[in-house]
């Protein structure tokens, strides 16, 4: 009776953690895939207005990224945006394991059509 009791308790505290950390990564998916957007349509944007939509989407998906922990590279054709950062997750009653995680985004600039320039194409 007990060892049956015990094994339900280890495979419920397995469950709970698992529970948490892929939590954590599908925010973190989520939100890597935010930026990935950010990156793409950032044509005519400086770094500070895409530093800026970066922490905004940090902030809405409860990742916590610092703002000097962000690097931007705008290239020709390309975004860069690099980050990295550690978020809490409580893998235990009682015992939080600070996960890493890394951002690494390189998006190809995406440049929309204007209305006049579909009438007359080059």
């Amino acid at each position: 009776m007990i060892k049956s009791i015990v094994k339900v308790l280890i495979a419920v505290m397995l469950a709970n953690a698992l529970w948490r950390v892929a939590s954590a990564y599908i925010s973190y998916y989520k939100f890597k895939d935010a930026v990935t957007e950010v990156a793409i349509y950032s044509s005519g944007k400086t770094t500070e207005q895409l530093r800026d939509k970066v922490m905004e989407l940090a902030a809405m998906y409860d990742e916590p990224l610092a703002a000097e922990a962000v690097d931007i590279r705008l290239e020709e054709h390309h975004t860069y945006i690099d980050g990295t950062y550690t978020k809490p997750v409580v893998l235990l009653p009682g015992y939080v394991y600070q996960w890493p995680f890394a951002l690494n985004v390189d998006g190809f600039v995406v440049v929309p059509p204007k209305f006049g320039d579909l009438a007359n194409p080059k």
